[in-house]
């Protein structure tokens, strides 16, 4: 499939059902997770020393967003028009912004994790300025009165290797739930910003541009820190294989099942190319594994 720079996710979901359209969801968390995280192991990579790892890292994250992702996204119909998008942007930003980090921030606190609690309430507090501009945009957008705000600037957060910086094992999983959100959004949030330039709108292609890379570069990197997501090539690596082994063997597999069994085939047959692909790559990360050793 061409990538987000050529094409948006369009709706082709006629007839699926909600068990399909939820583990194509899960899918799309999973494949912008793996693509956020590999991007930084193959900076961690080359940080090291290794850069035919960091080389391979890089890559794999370009095709599990550009294929793997892009390819999902497709089939469960995640990019509409202009105005939809901005709704469903408004609607996830809102939640996450009122609801999510609020909550995450009171966890963490009460946890004695500081540091969590004061990144959640800065998250939470952007998301409300991104939730601002979305609803300005649509008016924008669905009225003509008004023009669509200027994009964000991150605040680019360097993510060195080390050990999580939180205590509570309910902060690691909140954590790990925030880290899977944030990339989600920056995917989609790509995927929105390709529809809108295609349909004439490059002001809100850069809005949409500028939020995901605050929610990536920003949010995501933040929490990364605090969570120790990257440690040593070979951990990394180590990571990497493991994750992509359960989606080759079991994850992916038993939604191919799944679909097949409900007669959602396309589905069937994206989730078991994907799994096919992912034990390439567990193989090939198990390859660079055993040369570092």
């Amino acid at each position: 499939m061409p990538s987000a720079q050529k094409r948006a996710a369009h709706t082709v979901t006629q007839g699926f059902r909600a068990q399909t359209l939820s583990d194509l969801t899960t899918a799309m968390k999973g494949e912008a997770f793996a693509y956020a995280s590999y991007s930084l192991f193959g900076t961690e990579a080359d940080r090291q020393g290794h850069p035919a790892v960091g080389r391979l890292f890089s890559s794999t994250a370009q095709t599990e967003l550009n294929e793997h992702l892009h390819q999902a996204a497709t089939l469960a119909g995640t990019v509409g028009t202009n105005a939809s998008n901005l709704r469903q942007a408004i609607n996830g930003e809102t939640y996450e912004h009122q609801v999510m980090y609020h909550g995450f921030a009171s966890q963490a606190r009460a946890d004695g994790d500081l540091a969590a609690a004061k990144l959640f309430t800065e998250i939470a507090a952007d998301e409300g300025r991104h939730r601002d501009a979305y609803r300005t945009a649509l008016t924008a957008v669905t009225t003509g009165r008004g023009t669509v705000p200027a994009p964000p600037t991150a605040n680019t957060v360097s993510v060195p290797a080390g050990l999580p910086q939180v205590k509570a094992a309910r902060t690691r999983t909140n954590l790990d739930t925030a880290m899977h959100g944030e990339a989600l959004a920056h995917a989609k949030y790509m995927l929105y910003a390709v529809q809108a330039r295609q349909s004439g709108n490059p002001a809100l292609a850069r809005l949409f541009e500028g939020t995901a890379g605050v929610e990536l570069h920003e949010h995501f990197a933040g929490e990364a820190v605090l969570a120790g997501l990257v440690r040593t090539t070979k951990t990394n690596l180590s990571k990497a294989i493991s994750g992509e082994r359960n989606e080759a063997t079991t994850l992916y597999p038993g939604f191919a099942n799944r679909a097949a069994t409900v007669g959602d085939a396309a589905v069937a047959t994206y989730f078991r190319d994907t799994a096919a692909d992912e034990a390439k790559h567990a193989t090939a990360f198990q390859k660079a594994l055993n040369q570092l050793r």
